[in-house]
């Protein structure tokens, strides 16, 4: 079977039903209770369903609640703002990004406007070729329709910066810059230009450290709609140094400063094959909120030839 999320995410399950029954197998949609020793999901009338692990035929997490694409397609357009790489250019409703290469979210192409459609492929194939890159497309999910597996399978998470939380005041353990640091790059660990993590398109970004031990980074920026975003990425923990807490209070004093910067809400872009990453997150309170993959324009083109 599929990994099944934490517990309190929101799943749809397909399992047997016992021998002999007819329909073989159904499906529930609830939340998770508890994963052991039985999986137990509560529906949205309260009902409680046990499901043996030995029954599950597929899980699938969904977002946290009703998601409209429009939705979607706002909070894609502040994390863009926020990881815009080095140069932007707008081609028929997408925004292109480059950066030498340097990160997919830097350097691919995503659909933020209402008008994007994949006419546009040849155009932004050739706009990256210029500059010696792929063409790479960040696709959320049913802002188009395009039948491709992709590459980096990535789990937009939220939360709502609302109410008392921890991270309001600002922690003396966690140093705020405005740019990275040569102490705050060597934890990174990652070969990433300076140009290429202070860029942000009429935002602010903000880069986190504990002393030794663990650095991230923030940005907040708004979408169309006009809610504040902070983005939370770049987190990093020194081998030494992990299951102490750091990357947690990181994201913590992250929460707080994009609290205080105008954001009343929160995402984190996580591979969803680092069930580490995931479960750090959700124990945050992030939910997810959709999903979205990377495609090589140059496949998309060869298929309409």
């Amino acid at each position: 079977m599929d990994r099944m999320p934490p517990v309190g995410s929101r799943v749809s399950v397909r399992y047997r039903l016992p021998a002999g029954s007819a329909p073989p197998m159904t499906d529930v949609i609830g939340h998770v209770e508890t994963v052991a020793p039985l999986i137990v999901l509560r529906t949205k009338s309260g009902e409680l369903v046990e499901i043996a692990h030995a029954d599950v035929l597929a899980v699938r997490e969904l977002s946290g609640g009703p998601v409209r694409a429009s939705e979607i397609r706002a909070l894609e357009h502040a994390a863009a703002l926020a990881w815009p790489g080095t140069e932007q250019h707008w081609q028929d409703g997408w925004l292109l990004r480059a950066a030498g290469g340097y990160t997919s979210r830097a350097n691919s192409a995503v659909p933020l406007d209402f008008s994007a459609t994949l006419a546009a492929l040849p155009a932004i194939v050739d706009w990256y070729a210029d500059r010696d890159l792929q063409p790479w497309l960040a696709l959320p999910e049913r802002l188009l329709a395009v039948r491709a597996e992709g590459i980096k399978h990535t789990r937009v998470m939220v939360i709502d910066l609302t109410g008392p939380m921890p991270g309001a005041q600002p922690d003396p353990a966690v140093t705020l810059l405005e740019r990275p640091d040569e102490a705050w790059l060597t934890r990174y660990e990652r070969d990433v230009p300076p140009a290429v993590l202070t860029a942000v398109v009429d935002g602010v970004a903000v880069f986190a450290s504990v002393t030794g031990a663990a650095v991230g980074r923030g940005a907040v920026t708004r979408a169309p709609d006009g809610t504040g975003w902070l983005g939370i990425s770049a987190v990093r923990v020194d081998p030494g140094q992990r299951r102490r807490g750091h990357a947690r209070t990181v994201c913590q004093a992250l929460l707080g400063w994009g609290a205080r910067n105008g954001a009343s809400r929160a995402y984190v872009q996580v591979l969803s094959d680092n069930p580490g990453a995931i479960a750090l997150y959700h124990s945050l309170g992030f939910r997810l909120h959709h999903h979205h993959r990377y495609v090589d324009a140059l496949s998309l083109t060869a298929r309409t030839l």
